[in-house]
């Protein structure tokens, strides 16, 4: 089956397969929240990105061969609402940035910086720093030694802009200048963007609009 990024609650996950690495895509909760299982096709082990909602949706998701890790892209409550459940019923590692840890109700075992190396099996991806949505929101880009890179953006960055910083003029210059600079300034066109709600883009397709998005403060 071709991946096109489009899911649904309720729906079948989407599949991205790539040489080295597997993508399941599932949408989850009240919020329509993308949940995102990586397995490294060498070794087989998984991790998850946002244990958004719907545990059981999850779970089923996982299979019997469990998580190694999880990883909350950020503090808001609908990015980590079955993360309890999940965390029990796997004994996952549990990954977070540093700025968001506390406001997570489940232990962070560790806590990223940007530049930090977050691995499944025998696949890294780059943890980055993203301030303005929350403090300690963090992208994770995977660069495809076969391809183009990938990146899992949170609430960040989306199709159309980056994300909701509540009309506060020093939230949005903080995140849109750290996505200019971390995302846009650092990877190609090509790069696949996979955003904690909704469809997937590129950053081509969006790079464009930059000037747009800052010229309208959102």
């Amino acid at each position: 089956m071709t991946y096109s990024g489009a899911v649904k609650v309720g729906g079948p996950a989407n599949v991205h397969e790539l040489t080295d690495l597997m993508i399941s895509k599932v949408a989850v909760g009240a919020m329509n929240n993308n949940a995102y299982l990586l397995r490294c096709r060498d070794t087989g082990e998984q991790l998850l990105i946002d244990a958004a909602a719907e545990p059981h949706t999850l779970l089923r998701l996982i299979g019997d061969d469990g998580i190694a890790s999880v990883v909350t892209t950020h503090r808001h409550g609908d990015h980590w609402q079955a993360l309890p459940e999940v965390v029990a019923a796997t004994g996952a590692r549990t990954y977070a940035g540093r700025y968001d840890a506390e406001g997570i109700p489940v232990t962070t075992d560790v806590l990223l910086e940007d530049g930090d190396t977050v691995r499944v099996g025998r696949v890294e991806l780059t943890a980055r720093h993203l301030v303005g949505h929350t403090p300690g929101s963090i992208a994770l880009v995977y660069d495809d030694p076969h391809g183009h890179p990938h990146v899992f953006t949170g609430d960040c960055l989306f199709p159309g802009g980056v994300g909701n910083t509540w009309k506060d003029p020093e939230a949005f210059a903080s995140l849109i200048g750290d996505v200019e600079e971390k995302l846009f300034g650092q990877l190609p066109d090509e790069t696949w963007v996979y955003p904690g709600h909704g469809n997937d883009t590129t950053l081509g397709k969006e790079r464009p609009h930059l000037p747009e998005w800052r010229e309208r403060g959102w």
